[in-house]
């Protein structure tokens, strides 16, 4: 009986547990400025920058993205925001996982029609992968912030990327080129505690979003997908958010959830 009861408790946590939809960032500091410059190391001809700054209007982040020198063979590639900034070694398996902060998870892959239900740094699921060896890229991002408060703050970490198969073949820390200033009529950022995974994801979105790419391949980028995040060889390179309420049906789960860890809780102390 007291094995059934802790089987309950421990479903109804895991249960409690799920992931909520990224919330919209609102109230970035206007003219926050990020940079991310890949290095070129000796073996590789693989360069570029990603640049982020804030919306004009405090909502989301701009980036802008310029790479070349990608390999002829492992794409499409791909590219993500990671939870930890690179370390002093160069190695990109440091960095570990992409940022994910609301626990979406690494399955199901990123519906980019859906970019609030996505990990919030998998830049290529919401956006679209790399086809071809040079590749440029502007959008705007809603759910992600400048504004060092908020948990989808990526400010301090690093981005990287893949091959299609997951191994990491460059990365690079952000650095503030600007702190930018936020306005009175914006809101503080407040957001749940922060939190990690690795993400896959297909396709781009965006109605803001401009892109335009130069490959020695042709037609345009498509979405990859994984089972799971291969470090293989790493190359050695280098809002308050708008508060949203989980979905219905998440926010009743949690509440069934937190009734059967009560009563479960209550019969064990009998």
């Amino acid at each position: 009986m007291r094995a059934s009861l802790l089987s309950l408790v421990a479903a109804a946590a895991a249960a409690s547990a799920q992931s909520t939809d990224a919330p919209v960032v609102q109230g970035n500091p206007v003219g926050a400025q990020y940079l991310a410059t890949l290095p070129i190391k000796a073996g590789s001809s693989l360069g570029g920058s990603v640049q982020a700054e804030s919306a004009p209007d405090g909502k989301g982040v701009l980036f802008s993205i310029s790479l070349s020198g990608l390999p002829t063979e492992g794409g499409p590639f791909l590219y993500h925001i990671h939870e930890k900034p690179v370390p002093t070694d160069g190695n990109c398996t440091g960095t570990g996982a992409h940022l994910d902060p609301y626990k979406r998870g690494e399955t199901p892959p990123c519906d980019a029609t859906k970019p609030e239900s996505c990990q919030t740094g998998d830049l290529s699921g919401k956006h679209g992968t790399i086809p071809g060896q040079s590749f440029t890229a502007k959008y705007t991002d809603l759910y992600v912030a400048t504004s060092m408060s908020d948990p989808s703050y990526f400010g301090n970490l690093s981005v990287v990327v893949h091959l299609a198969n997951k191994t990491r073949i460059s990365c690079a820390n952000f650095s503030m080129n600007s702190v930018g200033a936020v306005s009175s009529s914006m809101p503080v950022p407040v957001g749940p505690s922060s939190g990690h995974a690795m993400p896959t994801g297909t396709g781009g979105y965006n109605s803001t979003m401009t892109m335009t790419m130069t490959s020695t391949a042709t037609g345009t980028g498509s979405g990859h997908s994984s089972a799971g995040e291969s470090t293989g060889s790493p190359i050695m390179p280098t809002a308050p958010a708008e508060t949203s309420a989980p979905a219905n049906s998440a926010g009743k789960a949690a509440a069934g959830a937190g009734a059967v860890i009560a009563a479960a809780a209550a019969a064990l102390m009998l």
